[in-house]
């Protein structure tokens, strides 16, 4: 895995608990004061003891007992306590209106495949967050953008089968005693195909939802997969695709759900660009519509101080799908800050 890197990657392996450790330790130089500024967490928190949240962990206990491990161990490595760190990571279940935002393009060209993301997030993880390589006993292993006590996952990530998934957050209102969303997005990365990571989504009963973009080496489809505690609806994206922060495959719209101004200006956006673009699809198209300043309304590019729903770009990845490995570039503020080629150690025969 060749890479040249300006943002800090950090490689951990292991057991789940020992993985989660290292991630916790990681993170603790900047994540208590992370929390003592963070608006979610003061309403995450009052969830402490909360009948609902074991009944979410029971969720993720019963179906993926070493992520949870993994979480424990991170909480551990934060010297937080493991109930705390729970609740923050299930803080799209409990909620609700989680700061936690992002826009996902899509694109087939020929036989070129991409996916490219704006990870958007609280603005006082600029310059506070990370990459990491982890590899799990077992598991295929991945490279994750990292927020601190954050299980990776929920963000943009490829794994060494080369699967890749981008994540946008979905406000959905109603949750279910399921697996929470980002334990969930989390056990994806454990995939060893595009039909293995369907299969966890469709398999596992969801505690509220997010968007999972998805496409692997190998494997000539690129997939947009909206998942929540009612349903799991999968397009396939036969030429470019985008999407923000809330459902929009047909019947989602008896699912109630925060649409917010920014989700619905960018969505409204990135379709105003796609429909009207006549160039070739390639990686400088891509960033060039996730670098967009609308002209009115909110933009797809967040680094407003005073963004509506707090939350600012806080890096873009692009992902170029080739037939046996997946080329990953990050930027940070339009500079590359990290490249790499993750290999596919068992590329899927490509399908017709």
């Amino acid at each position: 895995m060749a890479s040249r890197q300006d943002l800090s990657l950090f490689q951990v392996s292991g057991e789940p608990y020992d993985i989660g450790f290292r991630l916790g330790e990681l993170a603790r130089p900047v994540f208590a004061a992370y929390m003592e500024q963070s608006i979610a967490w003061r309403a995450v928190r009052r969830w402490r003891g909360e009948p609902f949240v074991q009944q979410l962990r029971a969720a993720a206990h019963a179906h993926f007992p070493a992520l949870l491990a993994e979480l424990d161990g991170m909480a551990a490595g934060l010297g937080w306590s493991a109930e705390d760190i729970f609740l923050w990571n299930c803080r799209g279940e409990l909620i609700h209106n989680a700061p936690d935002g992002c826009t996902t393009l899509a694109a087939v060209e020929g036989n070129a495949r991409f996916i490219a993301h704006n990870e958007d997030g609280d603005p006082f993880l600029r310059e506070r967050c990370a990459l990491v390589e982890v590899q799990p006993a077992g598991k295929p292993g991945f490279v994750s953008f990292y927020y601190p006590g954050s299980l990776p996952g929920h963000t943009f990530a490829a794994n060494r089968t080369g699967l890749v998934q981008a994540i946008n957050n979905l406000r959905i209102r109603l949750p279910a005693a399921g697996v929470p969303r980002m334990i969930l997005a989390r056990a994806v990365l454990d995939a060893a195909s595009l039909d293995e990571a369907l299969s966890i989504l469709r398999g596992t009963p969801a505690a509220s939802g997010f968007h999972h973009t998805l496409g692997c080496a190998g494997d000539e489809r690129l997939l947009s997969v909206e998942v929540s505690a009612q349903r799991c609806s999968m397009q396939t994206v036969s030429a470019i695709a985008g999407h923000a922060n809330h459902l929009i495959h047909a019947g989602c719209e008896a699912e109630a759900q925060i649409v917010t101004d920014s989700s619905r200006d960018r969505q409204a956006r990135v379709e105003h660009l796609l429909s009207t673009y006549a160039g070739p699809i390639n990686p400088a198209a891509l960033l060039n519509m996730l670098q967009d300043r609308a002209p009115e309304g909110l933009p797809i590019y967040r680094d407003d101080p005073f963004d509506p729903d707090d939350e600012n770009t806080l890096a873009t990845a692009l992902f170029d799908i080739g037939s046996d490995r997946v080329s990953m570039t990050v930027y940070r503020q339009g500079q590359c800050a990290f490249e790499t080629v993750v290999a596919s150690l068992q590329p899927a025969p490509l399908r017709a």
